[in-house]
This record gives C-alpha cells, sequence and structure tokens, in this order.
C-alpha cells in the first residue's frame, strides 16, 4: 500500500517563482525529496526504460513524515453571530430537500451546533426527520420514524416552544405516494427551557465538529439537495408550517432569523440570505450547483435564464476541493532550469511517490516547439476508481482487470476524491474534479488497470511521457504548457511557438482553451495531434477557485454516467455542457479528424492512403516504402492505431484540402464505435465489420502558411522508441516536426 501521499499547490510555474508541496506519511518517520526532470516513466524492459535526471536544488534533503489527513464531504458555512444565538423563546427551522441516501444513519440538514449545545435539523437513524436539542448539560433528540423516500422532495422542519417545552416535527412529500409515504407530524414535550449558546458557525448539509487551523471540520455530512432553508425565531403554530415553509421571506416579518436563495450566485461559492440580517456564508468542498429546485418542471432548460427554477444545491459527502494540507517544502525555480517536466520525488526505503509539475521558460527565451501537456484531462481522470467500481470493466476492456497499489489505496481511501468518471456515494455523477489534492495516477512509473492496452498499460500522464522521452532522444529543444496555463493566458501561452505537440489524449478543453489554440492556428501556427478522442468534452474553469474543473455529460458520447436533465448547463459559466461536437465545433474542425471508435485489447497498424502520395505530403513520407506497413509494433498493444481512434468526417468539419494520408485497419471487436457515431443499435458495430472504426492520419494547411498534422490514435506515442527510435512511426513523426519548425510558410 502507499505510505507517502502529496501534491502540489501549482501545477507550473517559471523560474523564480515558487511551488509549494505538501505530503502525508502513514508510518514513515521520515523521507529524502529530490527534484527529478522526468523524461521517460515506463518502466516496460521492452522500451527504453524509465528515464529521469536528478536536479540539484535546495530543496534535496530528509523530511520528517507526518500524517496528514483529508476531511471530505461538502456544506455551507455561516459564520457566528448574535443573531444565531438569539432563540430565548424557541425557534422554527424548515427547508426543501431531496435526500439520496436516507438510510445511511445521521445527516444534518442544518445546525448551529457544539458540544452539547445548540439545534440540530437532521435525518435521524431511523431515515426520518429529527431534531436535536442541547442546553449545555442536556440533550434531547425528538425524530420521526417513517423513513424518507430517496429522491423525492419533501419539505421538512421542526419548531420549538421553549416556554411550554414542546416540538413539534415536521415531514411533507411534495408528491405524496399512496400507501407508501404521506405526510407525518410528530409533537413531543421536552425537559430543555432554553438553546444553549455556543459560538460554532451555523453549518447547512453537516454539523460542526471542531475548527482546525481557522479551517471548518464537519460530520454527519448530508446527501442530497436542499433547497430555500429557514430560521425564525420563536415557534409557530403547528398549523402554518406549509405555509411558512413555502412564503417569501419579505412576508416572514420581524421573527425571520434567516432565509438562504441558493439561486443567487450560483457561479461561486457564496450563499445568499435575503433576510434583513444578511447572513451570508460560503460552501466548503465544492458542493454541485445549478441543479433543479423542486419547482423545475422540464422547462426552461439553461439556469442562467430562470435561475429560480434551479435554487437548491447537491451536497454530498464526498465531495472535495483541497485536501488543506501544511507546506512540507517548497521550491523557488532555478533561473537555469529548462523548461520540461519535473517531480518531488519522495522516497524512504522501499517507498516512493513523485508529485509532478512543470517549468516553463522565462518569458523571451522560449522554444519554436512546445508540448501542450493534458492537464484538463489528467484532472478529469484523477484517482479514477473504474478499475474496481466501474460497470462491466472487462468487458469493457475484453481482459481481467488488474488491480495494482494505487486502486487498492482509493478502494480504501474514499476521501482523497473521485474523477469525473465515477459516481459519488449517492450514485451521482461527479462533475467536478480539483487537482489540490494527492492525484495518485497522475504519476510515473505507473500502470493503469481500467483502460490502456498491455504491455504497457499506460494512460494519460505517463503515456504522455513516450513523446518527452522521444523529443529527448532526438535531441529536440521545447517547452512545456499546461491545460491550465493555457486557459489561464489565451493566445499569449501559446504565441510564441512555431509548433505546439498535443500529447496522447487531450480530450478535455474549456472554452478559453479551444478559442486561443483557433487563434494560434490562424496566425500559422502548426499543430501536430499525436493522440486520439481529442477536443472531446467541453468544460469550464472555476472562476475564482485554481485549480478545478467542471463537467457536465450531456445527452450523447461515451458517458460512465448521465447529467441529469435540467442540469446541461455549467455552474461556473452558464455555458451548455456536453460534447464539443453538440456545439458545432467538432474535432473534425480542430484536428482535422474526432473519435469514432474505442477498444482496449489490442492495437493494430496504418496502411498509407491515396493522400500520402499527394506532392504535399512527400515531406512526412520521406524515407518510407510504398507499401510499408505504419506501426505494426509497440509498447501500447502491440501497434501504433489502438485504444481511442479518430476519423476523417467532412460532414463533421474536416476542411476540404485535408488528405487523408494513412488509415488503420484491421482491428478486433472488442472496438466498437462509440454512440454519436450511430443513430440505431444494429449488428455490424465492432472492428472487424464496422469501416469506421479506424484511425485517418491526415495533413492540410490553413491560413497564415500553418498546418496540421494528426494521427488519430492514443497509442502512437507508444511506437516511438521501437527499434531504438529507428522505425516508420518516428521517422514520419520526426518528418513533420522537421517541416512545421521550418519558417518557410506552406
Amino acid at each position: 500500500m502507499l505510505k507517502i501521499t502529496g501534491y502540489s499547490d501549482k501545477l507550473s510555474a517559471r523560474p523564480g517563482e515558487t511551488i509549494r508541496f505538501m505530503v502525508s506519511c502513514e508510518g514513515v518517520k521520515s523521507y529524502r525529496a529530490d527534484i527529478v526532470r522526468i523524461i521517460q516513466g515506463d518502466e516496460n524492459p521492452a522500451g527504453p526504460g524509465v528515464k529521469e535526471t536528478l536536479v540539484r536544488t535546495k530543496v534535496s534533503g530528509r523530511y520528517r513524515g507526518r500524517l496528514q489527513r483529508i476531511h471530505a464531504g461538502s456544506f455551507a458555512v455561516i459564520p457566528d453571530g448574535t443573531e444565531l444565538n438569539a432563540f430565548g423563546d424557541g425557534l422554527t427551522v424548515s427547508a426543501l430537500i431531496w435526500p439520496t441516501t436516507p438510510a445511511k444513519g445521521v445527516q444534518t440538514i442544518l445546525a448551529k451546533w457544539a458540544g452539547r449545545s445548540g439545534f440540530a435539523l437532521t435525518i435521524g437513524k431511523s431515515g426520518g426527520i429529527a431534531l436535536r436539542l442541547g442546553d449545555g448539560r442536556k440533550v434531547e433528540t425528538i425524530g420521526i420514524r417513517r423513513p424518507l423516500l430517496p429522491r423525492r422532495w419533501y419539505a421538512v422542519g421542526a419548531t420549538f416552544d421553549a416556554r411550554l417545552g414542546r416540538v413539534h416535527v415536521f415531514q411533507v412529500p411534495l408528491e405524496p405516494v399512496p400507501k407508501l409515504d404521506r405526510r407525518e407530524t410528530i409533537a413531543r414535550r421536552v425537559t430543555l427551557r432554553r438553546i444553549g449558546r455556543n459560538d460554532s458557525p451555523l453549518l447547512i448539509a453537516a454539523s460542526h465538529l471542531r475548527t482546525e487551523r481557522g479551517r471548518v471540520i464537519a460530520a454527519e455530512h448530508y446527501n442530497g439537495k436542499i433547497e430555500s432553508p429557514r430560521l425564525l425565531r420563536g415557534a409557530i403554530d403547528p398549523s402554518e408550517f406549509d405555509t411558512v415553509a413555502a412564503a417569501e421571506p419579505a412576508t416572514l416579518g420581524t421573527d425571520l432569523v434567516a432565509a438562504w436563495d441558493f439561486s443567487r450566485d450560483i457561479t461561486s461559492e457564496r450563499v445568499t440570505d435575503l433576510s434583513p440580517n444578511r447572513l451570508h456564508g460560503e460552501t466548503v468542498n465544492l458542493p454541485t450547483r445549478a441543479v433543479t429546485g423542486s419547482r423545475w418542471r422540464g422547462a426552461p432548460m439553461d439556469w442562467t435564464k430562470a435561475p429560480e427554477f434551479w435554487n437548491a444545491i447537491h451536497f454530498h459527502d464526498d465531495d472535495l476541493y483541497d485536501a488543506g494540507w501544511e507546506t512540507d517544502f517548497a521550491l523557488t525555480i532555478p533561473a537555469h532550469l529548462r523548461s520540461g517536466v519535473y517531480a518531488a520525488r519522495l522516497r524512504s526505503g522501499a517507498h516512493e511517490e513523485y508529485i509532478p509539475f512543470v517549468v516553463r521558460p522565462k518569458r523571451g527565451q522560449e522554444a519554436k516547439a512546445a508540448l501542450l501537456l493534458s492537464t484538463a484531462t489528467y484532472m478529469a481522470y484523477a484517482n479514477g476508481r473504474s478499475s474496481i467500481h466501474g460497470q462491466m470493466t472487462e468487458l469493457f476492456i475484453d481482459s481481467l482487470v488488474i488491480f495494482y497499489p494505487k486502486d487498492l489505496f482509493l478502494n480504501d481511501h474514499p476521501e482523497y476524491g473521485n474523477s469525473l468518471y465515477d459516481r459519488h456515494s449517492d450514485g451521482s455523477g461527479v462533475c467536478y474534479s480539483s487537482r489540490l489534492r494527492p492525484v495518485l495516477n497522475m504519476r510515473p512509473k505507473l500502470q493503469y488497470g481500467f483502460a490502456g492496452a498491455g504491455p504497457s498499460r499506460l494512460w494519460g500522464f505517463n503515456a504522455d511521457t513516450h513523446i518527452t522521452d522521444w523529443l529527448d532522444a532526438i535531441g529536440q529543444r521545447y517547452d512545456v504548457v499546461t491545460d491550465e496555463d493555457l486557459h489561464d493566458e489565451g493566445l499569449e501561452a501559446l504565441a510564441p511557438y512555431r509548433a505546439v505537440i498535443t500529447c496522447t489524449h487531450p480530450e478535455y478543453w474549456s472554452t478559453p482553451m479551444w478559442d486561443a489554440l483557433d487563434a494560434w492556428k490562424r496566425r500559422g501556427g502548426r499543430l501536430m495531434y499525436m493522440g486520439g478522442n481529442g477536443f472531446y468534452w467541453r468544460i469550464a474553469y472555476h472562476p475564482t477557485k485554481p485549480g478545478v474543473i467542471e463537467v457536465r455529460r450531456n445527452e450523447i458520447g461515451i458517458r460512465s454516467w448521465p447529467t441529469p436533465p435540467g442540469e446541461y448547463y455549467h455552474s461556473f459559466t452558464g455555458e451548455y455542457g456536453g460534447l464539443w461536437l453538440n456545439q458545432g465545433r467538432a474535432p473534425q474542425v480542430v484536428a482535422g479528424i474526432g473519435f469514432s471508435a474505442q477498444g482496449f485489447d489490442l492495437s493494430s497498424y496504418y496502411r498509407r492512403q491515396d493522400g500520402s502520395f499527394d506532392p504535399r505530403a512527400a515531406f512526412i513520407f520521406k524515407g518510407i516504402g510504398k507499401d510499408e506497413r505504419i506501426g505494426d509494433f509497440g509498447l501500447v498493444g502491440g501497434g501504433a492505431a489502438g485504444l481511442e481512434l479518430d476519423r476523417a468526417a467532412p460532414e463533421l468539419g474536416t476542411p476540404p484540402n485535408a488528405l487523408v494520408l494513412a488509415t488503420s485497419e484491421n482491428h478486433t471487436d472488442a472496438y466498437q464505435l462509440v454512440p454519436e457515431e450511430f443513430l440505431e443499435t444494429v449488428p455490424g458495430l465492432g472492428g472487424q465489420e464496422n469501416p469506421l472504426v479506424r484511425a485517418d492520419m491526415v495533413f492540410y494547411e490553413t491560413e497564415g502558411g500553418g498546418a496540421v498534422f494528426s494521427t488519430g490514435s492514443i497509442a502512437w506515442a507508444g511506437s516511438l522508441s521501437h527499434n531504438s527510435y529507428r522505425n516508420n512511426v518516428s521517422r514520419i513523426t520526426r518528418n513533420v516536426l522537421r517541416r512545421f519548425l521550418d519558417p518557410k510558410p506552406f
């Protein structure tokens, strides 16, 4: 099992900038940290082997190991104040809820609780609504025994009359189910005559446990949606509960303490109180916003047009934004360090951890080529649990699943957060992913159990080291730019470069990323798309929180979970989510090819097509025989065409001047068309029968003297090192790069 894990506060930095590293050790008293440049991370003995270069820095040395914990689970926090302790005569609390795991145990809906003082509206042990009260010495809980039904809307709440010592608890289904669910009200007398004061914050969707270094640690996390939570001084007439729970805040009079409206400030972490007290707060650990509320009935579909129908927040007990660990050491990037992929390497005996990061060049000292590192895709797959928890995993990859130490560790540590391919503990899809936590599958020396074909079962970051190794082997100077850099800086991030090389799987793209690449191409940039299934999902980065992305898996595409109806628009930006294909920007518009099929057993090869004999493509095939199979070898599945494949499609945007240079063939029936490629489920969707199951290699010129070369396969890079880099995949790639770096316009 993994004993050392860590992460950094940044993914990239320039000379003079500082990156902080946070580390947790379990049973490890000390470790040595070094900075290394990562060249090749594939341990396969059939390949070049692991290559890394030690970099002498002030970081090098031994550090004390310590255990740092992650506290997952989302909630909203309202700072303590006088108004939240003024309940001498009692209180009334209400909310609309849509619980997803009501049988999971005690879950707090709203609480001002510390020790044995305060109040908490909860889902009780029986699965029904309960009110917990404490006066500082004694605690009493009054609850309804009938359990809530999952994924049904309820008006819930309680009222406490301190003078009479009487409590009423309410559980009202908005759409009762005959013989199964009905209105429930319970009335009980209690011995308490006051609510104990405390200085804890008020929490929504959790109960305050303690505060560490200014960070709220919570318990009793709630799973599900909450809408319109309200708090009033004093007790109301029980017969008026429904009216009060549904009333506009302005009509509730001077007894109103707070009325939070989650339809306000959806793009932010802010939760807004409409009462005169303005008891505003903020969410913690990124609960899902822009989710439908109790009044949504199928229209409109866009939350930005009528946010009042999206006045709920979906909380999860496994949400996570920032692990919140303390810094163990920091690196100020030395002036002499060239651009590249680096890592903090941590070692203690047999235990080892890498925390990768990118060094960017000094401004004005850029190379002519840049590798665009697919960090958004790494974040999408971050800590994915598909190997263990995926549905029909072995059928999907057509082989037995291999559980690696990373998989077993993540299975035992759900607090490390999910990938965008996972489901939350309540079954809902994970639509946010953060890099401010240990991302255990963004590492060298890592194999992937769920995808990737043997013998090198690589995916994402480690697969991309096949490209950095090849660039190093041919002596090519290059810089590295991350997706996050491209999103933040736009065209400026690419402007210095004549050629940009993508990684093997640049799947996730924000609008600023897409626009910047398009603008760079129009100015004469030369794009080498070295992978498959690129430019596929539209994502959004959070407008103020660094290092977090959002995806909404709308309508179609390869999906491990579907976005619910009415939740197709990003909460971070208000943009329509889903495939770029459905935004009128198919991958073929960017790269000339787009995702067509996938399979994970064996990779195949390419055969030259007529386009390869066009004089315009002569430079690409210099030294390549007419009848030569291209890439019938490789570390990933045994060939250069594999895993996920892209094809040319003029109807989707492949430019009319594009040359189809080569096409893969002879794929197995483990390769199947992706859903957007067919309208009916009919026989003949597999690689042995369907002509759309293929990878197309294309080339075309662009305005401004630029050009695009695309390989159409994730496995392509795994063939570069074959025969000590002397092979036709390497030759073609080098021919293209050499010409793309030539300033002569196309």
